[in-house]
Parts: C-alpha cells; sequence; structure tokens
C-alpha cells in the first residue's frame, strides 16, 4: 500500500501543484518582473530596471505613510495585547455569563473590513459633529485615532480567545502552590500565570504587528487617507499610486512599492516565526 501510495502520489499532488502555480506562483513572479517595468498592461511592458525602487524610497508619501503605519501599529498593538489579556483574565474567573461575553467580544472579528470602516466612520463623525469638530475627512489626530479604535475594536475578541486558552492550560497546581506560599493575586499573574502564557502573548503581538502592517479595508472605508494623504497607510498608499493615476510610470511604481512591501511582511512573519520556535526551545 505504501509503495503504490509513493508511486502516485506525484499524480495526486499535481492538480494542486499546477493550481498554486497558476493562480500564485506566476503571477507572483511575473508582478516582480513588472515591478522593473513600465507598463500600463501587462502585454506592452518596457524595462526600465531599478528606476521603479529609486522612485519608490525617493516617494514623500510612501515614506510617510510607512512612519504613520508604524505608529499605528506600534499604538495598536499595546492596546489590543492589554485589552485582551485584561478580558481574557476577567472571562476565566468563571463567572455568570462568560461563553455569551465571549461570544459577544468575538463577534465583530467576523464582519468584514469594509464595513466596519463605514460603521465606524458613521459614529466617529457623528460624535465630532456633536462636539462642533473637524470630521473625518478634515481632522488626522481623529482619523488616527478612529482607526486605532476601529483596530481594536475588531481584533480584540480575536487575541483574547488565544489569551484565554494559554491562561487555560497554566496548571492549577502552580497557582495553588503560589497562593499557598503567600503571593498575592498581583505576584500570581506577574510571577507565574505572565511566564507561562509567553507563547500566547508572543503569537499575539506578531498577529496584531502584521494584521496593523497588512490593514487596507477599513482604512479606505473610514478615512480613504484624508485630509491630504495624512492618514494614509502604507497598503492604501500602494493602491493609490497603482490605480489612482494614470500613466505607465504610476503601474510600475506602485508594483515597485507592492514588492517593497511584500518583502517587509514576509520579513515580519519570518521573524515571528523565529521568535516563536526560539520561546519553544526555551521552554
Amino acid at each position: 500500500m505504501e509503495r503504490a501510495l509513493k508511486r502516485y502520489a506525484p499524480l495526486f499532488v499535481l492538480p494542486t501543484v499546477l493550481a498554486f502555480a497558476i493562480g500564485f506562483l506566476f503571477p507572483f513572479l511575473q508582478g516582480i518582473y513588472l515591478s522593473f517595468c513600465q507598463f500600463t498592461t501587462v502585454s506592452d511592458a518596457t524595462w526600465t530596471g531599478i528606476g521603479n525602487y529609486q522612485r519608490a524610497f525617493a516617494d514623500a508619501q510612501f515614506l510617510k505613510s510607512f512612519w504613520f503605519t508604524v505608529a499605528f501599529a506600534v499604538v495598536s498593538i499595546v492596546l489590543i495585547n492589554v485589552i485582551a489579556f485584561a478580558l481574557a483574565l476577567l472571562l476565566t474567573r468563571k463567572l455568570k455569563g462568560t461563553n455569551l461575553f465571549r461570544t459577544v467580544f468575538f463577534m465583530p472579528n467576523l464582519i468584514g473590513g469594509i464595513v466596519l470602516g463605514y460603521i465606524w466612520q458613521i459614529l466617529i463623525n457623528c460624535l465630532l459633529s456633536l462636539a462642533g469638530r473637524p470630521l473625518l475627512a478634515l481632522n488626522s489626530a481623529a482619523g488616527y485615532w478612529g482607526l486605532i479604535v476601529l483596530m481594536c475594536w475588531q481584533q480584540v475578541g480575536y487575541m483574547m480567545i488565544i489569551y484565554i486558552a494559554g491562561l487555560q492550560a497554566v496548571p492549577d497546581d502552580l497557582t495553588e502552590a503560589a497562593q499557598i506560599d503567600g503571593a498575592t493575586s498581583w505576584q500570581t499573574l506577574w510571577r507565574v500565570k505572565l511566564p507561562m502564557v509567553m507563547p500566547s502573548i508572543t503569537i499575539c503581538m506578531f498577529l496584531t504587528l502584521t494584521n496593523s502592517f497588512k490593514l487596507f479595508d477599513q482604512n479606505l472605508a473610514l478615512t480613504a487617507g484624508e485630509p491630504a494623504h495624512a492618514t494614509e497607510m502604507l497598503a492604501l498608499n500602494i493602491y493609490n499610486t497603482f490605480y489612482a493615476r494614470a500613466g505607465a510610470q504610476w503601474k510600475g511604481l506602485g508594483q515597485a512599492k507592492a514588492v517593497l512591501f511584500c518583502i517587509l511582511v514576509v520579513a515580519i512573519s519570518m521573524f515571528q516565526l523565529r521568535a516563536t520556535r526560539s520561546r519553544e526551545v526555551q521552554q
């Protein structure tokens, strides 16, 4: 049986390999090639070398979007993980209605990014108008914090589930031993629970990081980068470069930015994987 499986394995794998090559590998390699070209369609590409990458690094708006994304990622990582961990602690205390609260907190994660963006745009604009402040389209600070609030509302429930799983895996013997030794609840949290849930913390930190850098739908629906591209994140900047401007030079520039963005996200993911494996080896 094993010999037959080994003999016919390539035949069974072939459809999946072909689908992967046609649907992902070939377009990906073609995209890398087009990043070195000027083009309006893939059939009229003209090779220009590294000019698109030089223009990308010289694009002040692209760099501004990068630092805006970094600032957004730092704040969202801290807030999402702190709130999610606090909720996980509360919902592992055997309170009444725990399952209901878990469901309610997780539900925003099931809503699409575009829908979330428009919902929060209406809510925040209404609040700003009642307060007599400029609306999102005219207020970059409100746009930034609006994106933070939206991201927290969507991601906290998902991260909370991961933290709950980590906290429930902490052996009861350890917490009971800490209580017998006279440790307070705060000391038990810092000396027992936190070290035991570090794998969950690592996963949630890097999930939040990658989600922050890949944010697009919410940014497009909530602020669309306004005012004057002040709240434009990396993915939206690439989209605007490629689609919002006419001309072959902009297509190539947008494709070069997309390749750089891909390298950045892959680098973050590899760092995440390496950190997770390192944590597993230490344990």
